[in-house]
C-alpha cells in the first residue's frame, strides 16, 4: 500500500510548479518583446542609413550646382565637435582646470562630444593649449561609440555590451539601441544632452608616432586648437 505524501511536501511541490510556470510565461513574453524590438531596430537602422546617404548626396549635388553656375558653395556649419585633451595636469591654472572639469576632460587623452554653441566655443577658447578639437564624421562617431563606448549608470562606468543598458537608461527618450544613440549624437538631436551625459568620456590611447610640438597651435605646425576635418585622422591614431 503506497504511503500518503505529507501535506507540506504537496504544498511545496505546488509552489515550485507555480513559480516554474510563472517563470516560463515571463520568458516567453520577454522573447516575444525582444523579437519585436529587434524588428523595429532593423527598420530604424535602415532609415538612418538612408538619411545619412541622402545628406551626403545632397552635399555633392549642391557643390556641383555651385561649380556649374560659377558660384561658391558655403559648407554647412558643424553642429558637433569632438574634443580631445592632449596635455596633462602639470602647471594648470585653477580657471583652466575648472573649465576642463566642466568639459569632463579630467585626464590626458580623454575625449568628449560637444554641441557647437557660444558657450562651448568660449570654453574651447579658454581651454587653450590643453585640447584639440574638430567636427567628427559618421565613421569616427560610430567607431568611438562601438569600440570605446562606456555608459555612465548611477555614476558607475559600464561597458556597452547590451542594448538593454541603453534602453533602461534612455528608453523614455526613445533611444533603445546603439544605432539610435549614434544617430542622436551625430545629428545633434533634441535628446543630445541626455545621450552625451549617458556616455562616459572616452579613454583614448596615446597617438601612434607621438604628438610633437604640443606648445604650438595646429596652424603653426603644433597640436592644440581647431584642426577641423583632420580630427578624424588623429582619432584613427588614438583609437
Amino acid at each position: 500500500m503506497p504511503q500518503a505524501v505529507p501535506e507540506h511536501v504537496v504544498k511545496k511541490r505546488k509552489a515550485q510548479e507555480a513559480i516554474a510556470a510563472e517563470r516560463q510565461a515571463t520568458l516567453i513574453k520577454e522573447r516575444k518583446e525582444n523579437k519585436e524590438a529587434r524588428k523595429a531596430m532593423i527598420v530604424r537602422t535602415a532609415k538612418y542609413h538612408k538619411e545619412y546617404k541622402q545628406t551626403a548626396a545632397d552635399l555633392v549635388r549642391f557643390r556641383r550646382e555651385a561649380k556649374k553656375h560659377g558660384n561658391f558653395f558655403m559648407e554647412p556649419e558643424p553642429k558637433l565637435v569632438l574634443v580631445v585633451r592632449i596635455k596633462g595636469i602639470n602647471s594648470v591654472d585653477p580657471k583652466t582646470r575648472k573649465i576642463l572639469q566642466l568639459m569632463r576632460l579630467r585626464q590626458i587623452n580623454n575625449a568628449v562630444f560637444m554641441k557647437v554653441n557660444s558657450a562651448s566655443i568660449n570654453m574651447l577658447r579658454l581651454a587653450g593649449e590643453y585640447v584639440t578639437y574638430g567636427p567628427p564624421n559618421l565613421k569616427t562617431v560610430r567607431e568611438l561609440i562601438y569600440k570605446r563606448g562606456f555608459a555612465n549608470v548611477k555614476k558607475q562606468r559600464m561597458p556597452l555590451t547590451d542594448n538593454k543598458i541603453i534602453s533602461d537608461a534612455l528608453g523614455e527618450h526613445g533611444i533603445t539601441c546603439m544605432e539610435d544613440l549614434i544617430h542622436e549624437i551625430y545629428t545633434v538631436g533634441p535628446k543630445f544632452r541626455e545621450c552625451n551625459r549617458f556616455l562616459w568620456p572616452f579613454k583614448m590611447s596615446c597617438a601612434k608616432g607621438g604628438m610633437s610640438k604640443k606648445r604650438l597651435h595646429f596652424i603653426e605646425g603644433g597640436q592644440y586648437g581647431d584642426r577641423e576635418e583632420l580630427i578624424n585622422s588623429l582619432v584613427r591614431k588614438m583609437n
